[in-house]
């Protein structure tokens, strides 16, 4: 009796391991994770691709997969691109320095896209500067899309304004929709007390994670920071202290990997790529020297795809 116990405890134990081992498996056999981003001043929306999230390699010899006709600037800075719940990729970017509103477009395969749209989401405030970095989460719980961006409103918060940077003093704002053809009207998603730019919101469980970039110049931050929430609108809490080192980051973009968290960003004072890891989202650790990107490469999205996926946007 005592012989079959240890074997049961044994199996048991086995089991346990294994499980334990596959839940830590960095990716599914058939995933693949590919990073969208722009290079220069906004050219148009490149892709790269990794097996572990640490090598990244560009795809088709960083080739430009698709290139900006929304807005009047026909930018494509910070291309955001998420699987939605009907299957098909969604992306939108910021299609101007200081136009009201941003781009969308849509593609079932990351090599065909629909029309691109301009979508004016700051075009009723006559005091909207700009519309920067627009992102995209989907919630669950009403099935709807929320799409975020910072944007500069002259004559708001005056207690955090300052005359560096151009005068620049954003807040998030955000729409909500079913199917990007209708809109709810705009409102207010985060007013943290300082200049906020960037923010990127991971579901996280039960509550969303949002990394975001403190803006504030005087005294100059420059950092990214986190903040969180019980629904996808908010409240989200007060940002917490900066995760980033005492380099200038912005453009973060986050992703749960093998039970680590990993935020990837641009260190743009210094025109490259970096990342910090942690595993319980408090202790973090800069691991951009152990990080390989494409040359060049500005802020942009970790995603997804299924290997099929992958191989057919690496054929020649």
């Amino acid at each position: 009796m005592k012989f079959l116990d240890t074997q049961k405890l044994l199996l048991g134990l086995l089991l346990l391991f294994s499980f334990s081992a596959n839940s830590q498996q960095l990716l599914k056999k058939d995933e693949v994770l590919l990073f969208s981003y722009f290079k220069g001043n906004g050219d148009g929306m490149h892709l790269a691709y990794s097996t572990d999230g640490y090598k990244w390699t560009a795809l088709q010899n960083d080739k430009i997969f698709l290139k900006p006709t929304a807005g009047k600037d026909k930018l494509m800075r910070d291309p955001n691109i998420i699987r939605g719940h009907d299957g098909k990729f969604h992306m939108v970017w910021t299609v101007s320095w200081n136009e009201k509103g941003i781009g969308y477009a849509t593609s079932a395969d990351l090599i065909n896209w629909s029309e691109q749209k301009y979508i004016p989401v700051m075009e009723h405030e006559p005091n909207a500067r700009n519309t920067w970095a627009p992102e995209i989460t989907y919630d669950p719980k009403t099935k709807q899309y929320l799409i975020y961006w910072a944007t500069t409103i002259t004559g708001l918060y005056p207690e955090t304004q300052s005359k560096e940077d151009n005068g620049y003093n954003h807040r998030m704002y955000y729409v909500t929709t079913k199917d990007f053809k209708t809109f709810s009207p705009t409102k207010l998603l985060y007013e943290p007390g300082f200049n906020v730019i960037d923010a990127n919101i991971v579901p996280d469980g039960k509550e969303f994670i949002m990394f975001l970039k403190d803006e504030t110049r005087e005294p100059a931050q420059k950092n990214l920071r986190i903040a969180k929430a019980k629904n996808l609108t908010g409240p989200y809490t007060k940002a917490g202290p900066p995760i980033t080192g005492k380099y200038w980051a912005e453009g973060p973009t986050g992703l749960k990997l093998g039970g680590k968290w990993i935020v990837y960003f641009d260190k743009y004072t210094e025109g490259k790529m970096g990342a910090v890891q942690s595993a319980d989202l408090e202790n973090w650790t800069d691991i951009s020297e152990q990080m390989v990107f494409p040359k060049g490469m500005r802020h942009g999205t970790v995603f997804k795809v299924t290997r099929q996926e992958f191989e057919k946007l690496n054929q020649p």
